[in-house]
This record gives C-alpha cells, sequence and structure tokens, in this order.
C-alpha cells in the first residue's frame, strides 16, 4: 500500500512542476514579446507620420512616406539573418540563452532611434543611422519568434499547446496597445510642433523600462525540458549546421510558413500601417482616427487570440485557421469601400473583422503549426527562419507596395486585389493541408 502511494506521489510532483514549467515559459515567452513587438511597431507607426518629414525631408509627400515605409521594410530584411544565426545557437545552446539576448538587443535598438539626431542635424546621416538602428531591430525580433514559440511550445501539456503558446501572439497585440497607446496620447497632449519635434521620442526611450522587466523574468524561466531531453543542456546531440539540415529534411515546411503566413500579414499591416497613412494623406481623416482603431485591435486580441487557440486546441487548428482566412478574403473589399466613404463606424467594423478575427483566428494556432513542421533538433533554425523569411515575403514591405500600388491609377482597387489575394493563397494552401488537431 505504502508502495503505491508513494508510486502515485512521484508522477503528481511531477506534473505540478511541469505545470509550473510551462506557465513559466508562457509568462517569458509572453513578456519578450510584448517588448519585441512594443519596439517593432512603434517604429512603423512613427514611420507613417513622422519619419517621412524628420528624416527625408527634402522630398515630395509621396516620396517621403514611400522612403519612410522602405526603413520600415528594412528591419524585416534582416530578420531571416536573425532567424539563422540565433537559431543556430538556440539549437546548439538552448532556447533561453538567445531569448535573453535577443529582448536586450532589441530594447538597446530602439532606444537609440529615440536618440537620433534628425537630417536637419546631421544629414543624410541620420537616415543613415535609422537603418542602421531599423536593421538591428530586424536582427533581434528576427530571433524572437522562433525561441519563445519554442520555449511555450515544448513546454506545453498535450492538447493545450495552442492555448498555452497563444501568448507568444497577444504579446503582439499587448505591444500595439502600449505603442499606440503611448504615440496617441502625446498626439493628444502636444501641439503638433512640439510632437514632431521631440514628442515622438518618448516612446521610444520608454523602451528600456519594458526591457529591463523582461530581462528579469526571462533569467528566472528554465530551459525547453524538450530540448534538453534530446538534445542536450549544451548541445551534446547537436546538429552541425541546423538550418541546413530543416532545409534538407523538410523544404516543403518553409514554403507553407509563407503562404500561411500572407493572411495575417496582409491584414494586420494595411489595417495598422498603410491605412495609417493613406487615411491621413489621400483622405484627409484625422491621424486619431486609426492610431484609437489600432489601440482597439490590439487590446482585442489580448482575449480573442487565446480565445481562438482554446478553441483550435478543442476542434481543430485547421478549422479555425481556414475561417480566419475565408473572413479575411471576404472583408477586403468592405474595408476600403467604408474608408472611400469616411464612415467611421464601418470603417472599424470592417477592420475589427481583419485585424481581430480574420488575423487573430489565424495567428492563434501558429506556434505549434510552424514548430511541428520540424525536429527538435532543428526547430529553431527551421521554424524561425521560415516565420523570418515570411515575414520578409508577406509582410515587411507590405505598406511599401501597397503605397506603390495605390500610384499605379489612384485608386484603392489595386490595393483590395493585393489583400484579397493573400487571403485567399492562404485559403487554398490551409485547406489542402492536414493540420493536427492539438
Amino acid at each position: 500500500m505504502t508502495d503505491m502511494l508513494a508510486s502515485q506521489d512521484i508522477p503528481a510532483s511531477d506534473r505540478v512542476m511541469a505545470d509550473r514549467r510551462s506557465r513559466k515559459a508562457a509568462l517569458g515567452s509572453f513578456v519578450g514579446a510584448i517588448v519585441d513587438w512594443y519596439d517593432f511597431l512603434l517604429y512603423g507607426i512613427t514611420a507613417a507620420i513622422v519619419f517621412n518629414s524628420q528624416f527625408f525631408p527634402n522630398v515630395s509627400p509621396t516620396a517621403g512616406t514611400l522612403a519612410a515605409f522602405a526603413t520600415f521594410g528594412v528591419g524585416f530584411l534582416f530578420r531571416p539573418l536573425g532567424g539563422v544565426v540565433f537559431g543556430h545557437y538556440g539549437d546548439h545552446l538552448g532556447r533561453k540563452r538567445m531569448l535573453v539576448i535577443t529582448v536586450g538587443m532589441m530594447g538597446l535598438s530602439t532606444a537609440l532611434i529615440g536618440l537620433l539626431p534628425t537630417y536637419d542635424s546631421i544629414g543624410w546621416y541620420a537616415p543613415l543611422a535609422l537603418v542602421a538602428l531599423r536593421a538591428l531591430q530586424g536582427f533581434a525580433v528576427g530571433g524572437e519568434w522562433g525561441g519563445a514559440a519554442l520555449m511555450a511550445v515544448e513546454s506545453a501539456p498535450e492538447g493545450r499547446k495552442a492555448f498555452y503558446s497563444s501568448g507568444v501572439q497577444v504579446g503582439y497585440g499587448v505591444g500595439l496597445v502600449l505603442a499606440t497607446g503611448i504615440v496617441s496620447i502625446l498626439s493628444h497632449t502636444l501641439d503638433n510642433d512640439a510632437f514632431m519635434s521631440w514628442g515622438w521620442r518618448i516612446p521610444f526611450v520608454f523602451s528600456i523600462v519594458l526591457v529591463a522587466i523582461a530581462l528579469w523574468i526571462r533569467t528566472s524561466m528554465e530551459e525547453s525540458q524538450e530540448f534538453v531531453q534530446k538534445v542536450g543542456t549544451h548541445g551534446e546531440h547537436k546538429v552541425k549546421a541546423p538550418v541546413v539540415a530543416a532545409l534538407r529534411k523538410h523544404p516543403e515546411g518553409f514554403l507553407l510558413i509563407i503562404a500561411l503566413r500572407m493572411a495575417e500579414m496582409f491584414t494586420m499591416y494595411i489595417v495598422t500601417t498603410f491605412a495609417l497613412a493613406y487615411s491621413t494623406k489621400n483622405l484627409g481623416m484625422s491621424r486619431d482616427l486609426f492610431l484609437n482603431i489600432s489601440l482597439l485591435v490590439g487590446a482585442v486580441s489580448c482575449f480573442t487570440i487565446p480565445a481562438f487557440a482554446w478553441l483550435a486546441d478543442r476542434f481543430g487548428r485547421k478549422r479555425v485557421y481556414v475561417t480566419g482566412a475565408v473572413i479575411g478574403l471576404l472583408f477586403s473589399v468592405p474595408f476600403f469601400l467604408a474608408m472611400e466613404a469616411r464612415s467611421v463606424v464601418w470603417i472599424v467594423v470592417f477592420s475589427v473583422m481583419l485585424a481581430n478575427i480574420a488575423h487573430d483566428m489565424v495567428v492563434s494556432v501558429q506556434q505549434p503549426l510552424f514548430t511541428a513542421f520540424f525536429g527538435t533538433e532543428y526547430r529553431y533554425s527551421g521554424a524561425g527562419v521560415g516565420y523570418q523569411v515570411a515575414s520578409v515575403v508577406c509582410g515587411g514591405f507590405t505598406p511599401f507596395i501597397a503605397t506603390a500600388l495605390l500610384g499605379v491609377d489612384g485608386t484603392w482597387h489595386a490595393v483590395a486585389a493585393y489583400l484579397a489575394g493573400g487571403c485567399l493563397v492562404s485559403v487554398i494552401v490551409s485547406m489542402r493541408m492536414k493540420m493536427k488537431a492539438s
């Protein structure tokens, strides 16, 4: 009888410890994701309303906006490089170490942007320095998603991997709320001259506070037990070139990630970045409208993403993903019709449909879905690099491409077709592939 009780106590104890590790890994991934996305998205918001005039003043307003969005895209170009470097060492040395480095690097580059002199002070050195710091941001965030997703997924209980790893994407929403909220508050409390000259710098410097909190939490996390068991604490069973191994053994995984991220990236960046510039410069609407919409969708996503992740764990990832991609396809044109009509109510409704329903349903399943494409020994490299390459192909230049398409005939039709086309690709690919239920 005593032996029986003892044998029951050990599994119970193991379950408690495993649950504690799961929660701590989920929290660490969530908090770090907030910092990285706050920093990364803050740049996009500011690029739409400040950088065109402060760093590219000697060109036309349209060319200045294109230049500002081009620097926004530079960050995405360096994300695959960050995925390769951090993925390599993450597959060799562990997920935790890389996550500490990425969040520190991200915070430093963001704070330096807030201290950067403008074109009027140092001429063309200003936009060059801006591009360099944006590249460093991209390099850091390139290593973030893979490590954060893996820490959460590999530590999560079976059957709840989507829910436990959803914090990686909820961090995006919280980061968006923080970035947009601070910019919006400053935009309301400062006059335009003060905001454009120095007020925009405050959110960038504030990043230091968020980084300190994230570093404190991440240093207390335990390494992924799946990594420890299959690779070792010091990579004793490591693959020499993990990204090459991932490409050789699962080349289709990279293509699938690109196709499956189109619906996600197109919906979010057109609503939160392109539409901000388009509505203010082409439609004469207040910049506060889409700043407030970004606040709304970011806040709502804190509830919708985990809710959709819970549904995915219960009813299957494919159902949730396909539904979200179809909604993105259906509401592409109505979103632009609402903007052309300058109907604030319908703009808000369709923004929520694209950014909170379509987008959030799609991203709620990405962590367990994408990481399952690759083996543990090269998963950080495979999933991380695939995710970041998709960011370049599908997301980084979405505002730039949308602005360029707008200039083709001066109407929104080509931009709406671009958005709908991306969602259609995601729908077709997701319907043809098999996805695990949990």
